[in-house]
């Protein structure tokens, strides 16, 4: 990959990190403007939706079974929607910094249940990222910030919510993974966060907890959530995976919960003690070494006196020239050096 794309690569990811990250912020907006958890949502989803159906229909993507598609439906209805509403709520009940840190347990609980299912093999490296992780929950915990009602300890509720929320995008993550792998990401995010979108409306109207915000401010929040954190994110997301693959945009991503915590200190004020901080490296630290692999193996193609390296799809280029003796024996693999995961569409 040439240096100049890698780059651009690199930066596509960080610029979704961003836009993830600066959520809570536009979504604390919202609530100081009267708005309600559901209505917040239910906003967000339907202007995304919109655009990802505009971006659905100029591709033309080619349609799943209905089993898949309901299935879709369903990770919309469901999982994104719970997902959501959990860490969204939580935002009510506790600061931004400590939610997002705390809801990025979630590639450890998705690790635990690839272990439950067989779809992984135990692994020292995976030992420890799990010991990480845990490790830096614990800290965030263990020595209480100020919570976001002004008190003195962490808000327990607020912090179930977090964790709740990293349990269910676990779930999630781990229903997408079982979706074909020639489904459009664009396609199956516009179903996931229409349907998400209907959820969300339906019981904010059984419920009556529906409340549109009364100030400009509110509704500013909501289009900022809906334009950055959403449609932004979730496209540079795509363009990023693309371009750098899915190891190094889960690296990458580590970004989300710095910016959140940073945006939510200049924004509001919210301070993490130094424990907490600790902890929060803690956690992200596991994140990074669960996407820690072995370089994978190249294509080679091997000519007479040079020893060529290329990857799959791409034309032969010089990498490596060693007299055969020295030639290091090599897997031949066939396919991409990153298949594309289907997180692609990211946690709200």
């Amino acid at each position: 990959m040439a240096t100049g794309t890698a780059r651009f690569g690199t930066l596509l990811c960080l610029v979704s990190a961003a836009g993830f990250g600066l959520g809570p912020v536009f979504a604390k907006a919202a609530y100081a403007a009267g708005a309600g958890v559901p209505t917040v949502l239910a906003l967000r989803f339907t202007i995304a939706a919109a655009v990802l159906w505009a971006v659905v229909a100029w591709r033309r993507p080619r349609w799943p079974g209905r089993r898949v598609l309901l299935g879709c439906v369903a990770l919309g209805a469901v999982g994104y929607a719970a997902q959501s509403g959990l860490y969204y709520g939580s935002l009510t009940r506790i600061d931004a910094s400590l939610a997002a840190l705390m809801v990025y347990v979630y590639p450890a609980l998705v690790l635990v249940l690839a272990l439950a299912l067989r779809r992984e093999r135990p692994q020292r490296r995976r030992t420890v990222a799990l010991v990480c992780s845990a490790c830096g929950v614990a800290l965030l915990l263990g020595m209480g910030g100020p919570s976001a009602a002004g008190g003195s300890g962490v808000d327990g509720i607020g912090v179930l919510l977090a964790l709740g929320a990293a349990v269910v995008y676990a779930c999630y993550l781990t229903v997408v993974d079982g979706l074909p792998a020639d489904l459009d990401l664009y396609l199956l995010s516009a179903v996931v966060c229409t349907s998400a979108a209907t959820s969300l409306t339906v019981a904010g109207l059984v419920t009556g907890s529906l409340r549109a915000p009364t100030e400009a401010s509110g509704w500013a929040g909501i289009a900022m959530l809906a334009l950055v954190s959403t449609i932004l994110a979730m496209g540079c997301q795509f363009a990023g995976i693309r371009v750098v693959g899915a190891s190094t945009l889960a690296i990458l991503s580590c970004a989300e919960p710095a910016v959140a915590v940073a945006a939510t200190a200049v924004v509001y004020g919210e301070r993490l003690t130094a424990v907490q901080c600790v902890g929060g490296l803690v956690v992200l630290a596991s994140v990074a070494v669960l996407q820690l692999r072995r370089r994978p193996a190249a294509d080679v193609e091997v000519r007479p006196e040079r020893y060529w390296l290329s990857r799959s799809g791409g034309s032969a280029q010089p990498r490596l020239r060693l007299p055969a003796a020295e030639r290091p024996a090599v897997r031949l693999r066939a396919g991409a050096d990153d298949a594309l995961e289907a997180v692609a569409e990211r946690r709200g």
